[in-house]
């Protein structure tokens, strides 16, 4: 099936002064996508910006399609003013997602910040069969907490400044529970997204305790299919493009120094 289409803006809605939810209706043919995957969305109507925006989906219903993003740039700003009606180009889906665990595994999700947006969709399809782990730096940079809680699932959330749920680093609360549940470590298996200090910090923790997992990279992309090369990361094997070998790797298999 063709990867590229186009959609209309079903609604754009604000849900701070960061971050917009993106609801797209397809008006061709288009793939289903995995958990982890994403798009490339067309930002403006001219060549300023020239490029699509990368961007994991949300949700996904028969009819539309759910993206949440958070403003940053030219690009972003300009995605934030779509209207109602809207027609954009969008090329999707793209690269990897995320393995699904065997029966017998306890899926481990920790996200940091807007990672959770690449997490959503796994969640989501684990159905109330996951432990989640999710910090920011402080509340107003928690996002689908409503969403999350509805869900079902094991949900600890918290935040450095300890404006909302525990207090510390993500990776610690990990530790925290690893520690404190000691037969899950031989049968569980980590899923994260965000930051790479957090990225690291759980590679590390993973390394150390023997359990396996997956890691999403976030970087800047310029095409989506690996022609530029501008998305690269070093892993045991070389360097791998995260758009198209991507964006998730078996954690093990990232070199970070």
């Amino acid at each position: 099936m063709n990867r590229y289409f186009k959609a209309k803006v079903i609604e754009n809605l604000s849900l701070n002064s960061s971050h917009n939810l993106l609801t797209l209706e397809p008006l061709d043919p288009a793939a289903e996508p995995n958990p982890g995957q994403f798009y490339m969305i067309e930002a403006g109507d001219s060549y300023d910006p020239l490029l699509k925006r990368p961007f994991c989906w949300l949700q996904k219903t028969r009819e539309t399609i759910q993206f949440l993003f958070r403003i940053k740039g030219k690009g972003t700003s300009l995605m934030r003013a779509f209207k109602k009606g809207k027609v954009i180009s969008v090329i999707g889906p793209l690269g990897n997602g995320y393995p699904l665990p065997r029966k017998k595994r306890t899926p481990l999700i920790v996200a940091g910040g807007t990672g959770i947006i690449s997490l959503f969709s796994l969640i989501n399809k684990l159905s109330h069969n996951c432990h989640v782990f999710y910090g920011a730096r402080n509340k107003d940079e928690l996002l689908l907490l409503n969403e999350l809680e509805k869900l079902g699932n094991k949900l600890i959330v918290c935040t450095n400044d300890c404006s909302f749920g525990k207090e510390g680093m993500v990776n610690e609360v990990l530790s925290q529970f690893l520690s404190a549940n000691e037969s899950i470590k031989t049968s569980c298996l980590i899923y994260t997204c965000g930051p790479k200090p957090m990225l690291q910090e759980i590679t590390s923790i993973a390394f150390h305790e023997g359990i396996r997992g997956y890691v999403s990279m976030e970087e800047n992309m310029a095409c989506g299919f690996g022609a530029c090369q501008g998305c690269v990361v070093n892993t045991i094997s070389g360097y791998k493009k995260v758009c198209k070998e991507g964006p998730v790797f078996p954690i093990e298999d990232i070199v970070w120094t």
